[in-house]
């Protein structure tokens, strides 16, 4: 998230924590896509990590590409931490390790998706070259301790650094050495999101399969596909996961509410200063818990606002749908994750079709399911078959809905072509993941500096 919340209408009933969610509903013709990328920056004299400051670090990036795009710096106690585009389309951000993200506008088609993220890739070479700087495409960083890795001067990352090591063992490597694609889809109805939802939450550890591109740790491989899916399986297991509520027929916007306000909090922003709330839940804060802590401590709707974005479902409520289990990877996987869901749910006949096929998946297999897949990816067994099978009529499943919506290029073709790398994963039997491990034990002569090469932009 690049900006957080500042809207500070005050929060007078539950029921309006509710409604924020249902302000999401759109009509069809108004859903988008929203795709988010992260990379990490590295030197290539040295396959260094880049850090902040410095007149080639991360400061100078996001000076330069604020100067290219004429897009709105992001400040945290005046440092640069970010860019947005004056209208809100697209926004520059940092994770905590100095991943650079896209947060790319809201588009209607894959064909916009792919050329944004082109785009914003060459935009970024431009500036990174003279600095010495390329981009790394993996899940997790392959070669830098965690003690190597830069810090981001972000003042909600201070107070989840210091948080994360009292609820779970790896949430601080899934702050600072993992990256991600994402892409956040929209819904017409609480029903709707309902079903979105269920289908996604189930399907979400075959994303994790076939984008399993994180085998690397310290330098060596780790002897998983996914390292970034074994992470959250304990980060913090309050805020993130697979929800069993909401495999319930009639789950609803207000049972996601319930959960989310029994989560601790990260902070609130008052006066321009981010204030430490690991201590209290959102329904303390509502209780009156924070009165005698922070200026104005009673909840708003920015406080509301920035902590539904500090949870991590493996599929995230706001007023859209995150879909959050893939690895970070290569150019070509930056358009397959929008591809492979916009398939599954932006198309009725497709989401009737996925909702069929995952209809009886019990909240136990999905969770057994996802236990496994950091593992064994596609390999992973499923009741009597393997997740590469179940890859196969999933992938024909988005296919189908990527013909029905019809969205053609300016060459006549549609959004099905996007889905061809996931393609050759199911075809070939094995992950990226696999791929580089087989390359580091043989041509790469058991070095990891070679994928600073092959898969860097």
């Amino acid at each position: 998230m690049a900006r957080d919340t500042t809207d500070f209408r005050p929060i007078e009933s539950m029921d309006e924590l509710v409604a924020y969610l249902a302000e999401g509903n759109k009509p069809r013709e108004k859903w988008r896509i929203g795709t988010e990328h992260e990379k990490f920056p590295f030197y290539v004299d040295g396959n260094a990590p880049v850090p902040y400051g410095g007149d080639r670090g991360i400061r100078a990036l996001l000076e330069g590409m604020q100067r290219t795009l004429g897009w709105e710096p992001i400040l945290d106690e005046g440092r640069i931490i970010g860019l947005v585009e004056p209208t809100g389309q697209g926004a520059i951000s940092l994770e905590p390790g100095g991943q650079f993200e896209l947060s790319g506008a809201p588009v209607e088609t894959i064909h916009q998706t792919c050329r944004e993220g082109n785009a914003h890739l060459a935009q970024l070479r431009e500036i990174a070259e003279p600095l010495g700087i390329r981009f790394l495409g993996l899940g997790g960083s392959p070669k830098w301790k965690l003690s190597e890795t830069p810090r981001m001067p972000k003042s909600r990352y201070d107070i989840m650094t210091a948080y994360m090591p009292k609820v779970g063992t790896q949430g601080l490597d899934m702050m600072y050495r993992t990256c991600t694609i994402q892409v956040n889809l929209d819904f017409s109805s609480e029903t709707d999101m309902r079903r979105k939802m269920q289908v996604s939450l189930k399907l979400q550890p075959l994303a994790t399969a076939l984008f399993a591109n994180s085998p690397f740790t310290d330098g060596k491989p780790n002897g998983l596909q996914s390292w970034r899916g074994e992470i959250w399986k304990d980060t913090d297991n309050q805020r993130s996961g697979l929800l069993p509520f909401c495999f319930s027929p009639d789950f609803g916007f207000a049972d996601y509410v319930e959960w989310a306000l029994d989560v601790p909090m990260y902070f609130v922003i008052r006066d321009g200063r981010y204030h430490d709330m690991t201590h209290m839940t959102f329904r303390q804060f509502m209780a009156g818990a924070a009165r005698d802590e922070v200026t104005d401590g009673m909840p708003t709707i920015g406080d509301w606002a920035n902590h539904l974005s500090t949870l991590f479902p493996d599929v995230r409520l706001k007023r859209f749908l995150e879909m959050r289990g893939a690895d970070g990877g290569p150019w070509r996987r930056i358009c397959a994750l929008p591809a492979f869901w916009v398939g599954l749910l932006y198309d009725e006949e497709a989401l009737d079709a996925a909702e069929a096929l995952t209809a009886d998946w019990s909240y136990e297999e999905v969770l057994a399911m996802r236990n496994a897949v950091p593992a064994e990816a596609i390999a992973t067994l499923f009741r009597n078959t393997t997740l590469r099978d179940v890859a196969r009529d999933v992938l024909a499943i988005s296919r189908m809905g990527l013909k029905n919506r019809k969205r053609l290029n300016r060459d006549g073709f549609d959004e099905t072509n996007f889905l061809s790398t996931l393609d050759e994963v199911v075809a070939r039997g094995t992950t990226s993941a696999q791929e580089m491990v087989t390359a580091y034990h043989t041509r790469w002569g058991d070095s990891i500096e070679p994928v600073f090469l092959e898969y860097a932009y």
